[in-house]
């Protein structure tokens, strides 16, 4: 880290002052009208942070004032990388530095890819932890929640192998599985039917090349993107592989994906065992797998949460809030399952009691039958 980078400390009576080196540095670390620096504020409540020019004063209780300190520290040294922060960039600073005593730095600070204007690099501790796996080993795992940056993360290693000639091609897969919803029969060739499946995959390749070189990798066969199905019989060596959405993937389904690796080739599985969308209880390849592979040199199992989440705050605070009600007593649901039968039941009692009170009240004050012959009739007669 250079020196214009290194955060300038000034300690005037009990107070420390960061000085930044112009107000562009200021406002790319605190965010536009200090906006940043408000949610470092209510982190540490007991210490007193006050911006003034281009300087940063901060006191109050010693250790508060400290993480605020350093907070701000490493906010304004990812800034200087490019980083933009915001609020949702210090909620993961202070993870990382409660998590990780080498700094944030050292693993927001990782590059992966420099693609279309942006630098693809880990946010979280245990996005770093995969990336490292990824690093180190041949086979992969990569189970956490939607928008913990699985298959992101996996692709920019795979594109990033690619572009330094570590491997030959880049083949993506994902099990076409239908997410709890029939779609019916698809129209046009076999090609169009299945895009619908594979276009997450095609999404994120937009994200790291340029659209226009994609179609030409794609004749080529330097990046192929196809259903598993069509890896049953194939050797796959010299290869960056991705099977994507692995928890809609069948035991046997697994074992034939895993058996695919060739020489020279890395293998990268992502999913979401809390998304199964196989039919009629179906046993899913991934969980299977973590209890037959945990253990197994050279392979992998990386486990991400809801703090690792990187889309839009709320999804975080969704996965979390799933996360509680599945860890709920399962004691709970039949109680309450037991107690609306029996309201259903008391109420289904009272109207069926209701109605025969109704069914007698009609009966009593109906007249008696007229089918006799009358007295003037019998005269007639």
């Amino acid at each position: 880290m250079g020196k214009d980078f290194t955060p300038t400390t000034q300690h005037a009576d009990a107070a420390t002052v960061v000085v930044f080196d112009s107000p562009e540095q200021m406002v790319a670390t605190l965010g536009a009208h200090d906006e940043v620096l408000r949610v470092i504020a209510g982190l540490y409540p007991e210490a007193d942070l006050l911006a003034r020019g281009n300087e940063v004063r901060i006191s109050g209780e010693p250790l508060a004032a400290a993480r605020a300190l350093r907070l701000i520290g490493e906010a304004r040294s990812l800034a200087a990388l490019g980083t933009r922060i915001t609020a949702g960039t210090v909620e993961q600073l202070v993870r990382m530095l409660n998590g990780s005593p080498a700094g944030a730095q050292a693993v927001l600070g990782v590059n992966i890819l420099s693609a279309r204007g942006n630098t693809i690099r880990p946010k979280t501790l245990n996005q770093k932890e995969y990336v490292d796996a990824i690093d180190n080993n041949t086979i992969v795992f990569g189970i956490g929640p939607a928008g913990t940056g699985k298959t992101f993360l996996a692709m920019a290693k795979a594109v990033a192998a690619l572009q330094a000639k570590e491997v030959s091609r880049i083949i993506l897969t994902r099990p076409a599985v239908e997410a709890g919803e029939k779609l019916g029969f698809l129209p046009g060739t076999l090609t169009d039917k299945i895009d619908p499946y594979l276009r997450p995959l095609y999404d994120a390749l937009h994200e790291m090349i340029d659209p226009e070189t994609i179609p030409r990798l794609l004749a080529a066969g330097t990046i192929e993107v196809a259903p598993l199905a069509y890896m049953r019989g194939r050797t796959l060596n010299d290869a960056f592989i991705i099977l994507d959405e692995a928890q809609n993937t069948t035991p046997e389904q697994m074992k034939m994906f895993l058996t695919r690796l060739g020489f020279g080739s890395k293998i990268v599985v992502t999913g979401d065992v809390t998304q199964v969308d196989l039919p009629g209880g179906t046993a899913s390849g991934l969980r299977v797998v973590s209890e037959i592979l945990t253990g197994v040199d050279d392979i992998s199992f990386c486990l991400l949460d809801a703090t690792d989440v990187v889309r839009h705050r709320l999804v975080g605070a969704i996965v979390a809030a799933y996360e509680k009600h599945a860890a709920a007593p399962p004691a709970a649901a039949p109680t309450n399952a037991r107690q609306a039968r029996a309201r259903i039941e008391r109420r289904t009692a009272a109207e069926a009691a209701a109605r025969a009170a109704q069914a007698r009240h009609i009966h009593e004050s109906t007249p008696a039958s007229t089918s006799a012959p009358s007295p003037a009739h019998h005269q007639e007669t």
